[in-house]
């Protein structure tokens, strides 16, 4: 099987135009016309990340977050990305990201974040016109759970060392809206949709001010909201390629350490 029809399965159920204006998804380093020799899926591509798909013996990286996000002026060593271009070149290993499109798409990376959670009846609460896509979901608890009940089963779930959280709320939750990632964005709309919870990635400081028993925000750090989602990539390449080897990454790509 060619590295281009790997492609196309995930971008059968990630479309790109489903990517925001600001995002760079699709194709990032190489070639799609050769025999595909093993997938490895990430969150991030980096130099260990590289190191790992060539031990494996793979020729084909797909990342959620795009290698190349901003416009490359040279390609030389000054900085990790281009040291990955360089080197992906010369291994021939080709790079692709399903970013926001993943996150928009059904069955994506917020539906697996509920997944992991445990929630029913999940649906987008924020929808894109025309599609059946959308920029975050909404469930129900199988059980409500008091707000530290609640945030107990985010530090089980999500292996997080803390989880920011605004004032706990006085009734129960049983209804959450998510958004892996930067989701603060997407705060009011929860609101205006009932939520009892939202549970995001990163939240800017001000968006805590005034939701005081209106919604339980919990943050778990971008990289802990998104550690899932290669099984997503997985799910899709094992459902519509299921000749291609793939291996979930093993590196820990997060940036950010808990003291």
């Amino acid at each position: 099987m060619k590295i281009k029809e790997v492609i196309a399965a995930l971008e059968r159920f990630a479309p790109l135009p489903l990517q925001e204006d600001f995002d760079n998804a699709g194709l990032q380093v190489g070639l799609t016309e050769a025999e595909v020799s093993g997938a490895l899926l990430c969150l991030d591509v980096t130099e260990q990340t590289l190191d790992e798909a060539i031990q494996l013996g793979c020729n084909l990286i797909v990342s959620h977050h795009p290698l190349i996000f901003r416009k490359l002026s040279q390609i030389s060593d000054v900085n990790y990305v281009q040291r990955v271009v360089m080197k992906a070149i010369e291994n021939r290993v080709t790079i692709v990201s399903m970013h926001t499109n993943l996150d928009n798409a059904r069955g994506g990376v917020n539906f697996k974040i509920a997944e992991k959670m445990g929630l029913k009846d999940v649906d987008f609460f924020v929808r894109k016109p025309g599609e059946d896509a959308g920029s975050g979901v909404m469930g129900l608890l199988k059980e409500p759970l008091s707000a530290q009940e609640f945030i107990m089963m985010l530090k089980r779930t999500f292996g997080v060392a803390c989880v920011q959280a605004n004032e706990l709320l006085q009734r129960r939750i049983e209804k959450v809206a998510i958004c892996g990632g930067a989701g603060s964005f997407l705060l009011d709309n929860a609101v205006a949709a009932g939520a009892d919870a939202f549970v995001t990635g990163e939240m800017h400081y001000h968006d805590f001010f005034d939701h005081e028993q209106k919604i339980q925000i919990c943050v778990i750090g971008h990289y802990e909201s998104e550690q899932y989602t290669a099984e997503v990539l997985c799910e899709v390449i094992k459902t519509a390629c299921p000749e291609v080897k793939c291996h979930l990454s093993q590196v820990n790509t997060n940036p950010i350490t808990y003291f």
